[in-house]
């Protein structure tokens, strides 16, 4: 499942790609302006995000800019009427990763989805520290060896990390810890998080009552 923003000022095929992809097992955001788009960004940490480019106010295009300029580098697939090369030039260069002309197929999109997630994250070593946490496997090791880390731990690492230095809420980490048909728990969470306080006791940061944010540095 990923936690997709969907970009889209036409109301009707806004909530059309909404019960689509939630169908499809995904969890969704919905903003049908890039103002809007612009604010749940800082509230939320997404894996894709999928912007229509013609908008009010400003372009998909321009959007994305200002989050890539941020250093925000979650993948992008853009939505576009357009089919001159000038434009899909513009919107690669802003950083974008794919795009899907209108009218839409949704199968295609699912597809093209699919494919932009696979390329992500799934086979990098990231340096914290002294340690090197191996996403693919959500393993971590120090000075070549496996050090110890339970399962939920290493989804929680990952889950921090993917904030990129932001405040991940409290609700996005249970949902992404306990499957709907477990119940979550404060008290269990506060154990992983010493758990990789434990080797991380200055990059992890509580903001009370809202999250955790994680620094790599």
């Amino acid at each position: 499942m990923a936690r997709i923003l969907v970009l889209e000022d036409d109301k009707l095929f806004n909530e059309t790609l909404e019960d689509f992809l939630e169908e499809e097992g995904h969890s969704i955001l919905c903003s049908l302006d890039p103002y809007s788009a612009l604010d749940l960004t800082y509230e939320t940490v997404f894996d894709l995000y999928l912007f229509d480019v013609n908008l009010p106010y400003e372009s998909g295009f321009e959007l994305l800019d200002k989050l890539r300029q941020s250093g925000d580098v979650t993948p992008c697939i853009f939505i576009t009427s357009r089919e001159d090369k000038a434009s899909l030039k513009e919107g690669f260069g802003k950083g974008g990763d794919d795009y899907i002309q209108k009218p839409v197929d949704l199968d295609e999109l699912s597809l093209r989805i699919q494919a932009v997630l696979r390329r992500q994250v799934r086979s990098e070593m990231v340096q914290i520290d002294t340690y090197l946490f191996d996403i693919s496997t959500k393993t971590l090791y120090q000075n070549g060896q496996e050090v110890e880390l339970s399962i939920k731990g290493g989804e929680l690492l990952l889950t921090l990390l993917e904030g990129q230095g932001r405040v991940v809420p409290l609700d996005q980490i249970k949902e992404r810890l306990w499957s709907s048909a477990e119940e979550s728990s404060d008290g269990a969470l506060r154990v992983y998080i010493t758990q990789l306080k434990k080797y991380f006791p200055m990059q992890i940061q509580n903001v009370r009552g809202v999250g955790y944010q994680m620094s790599t540095k």
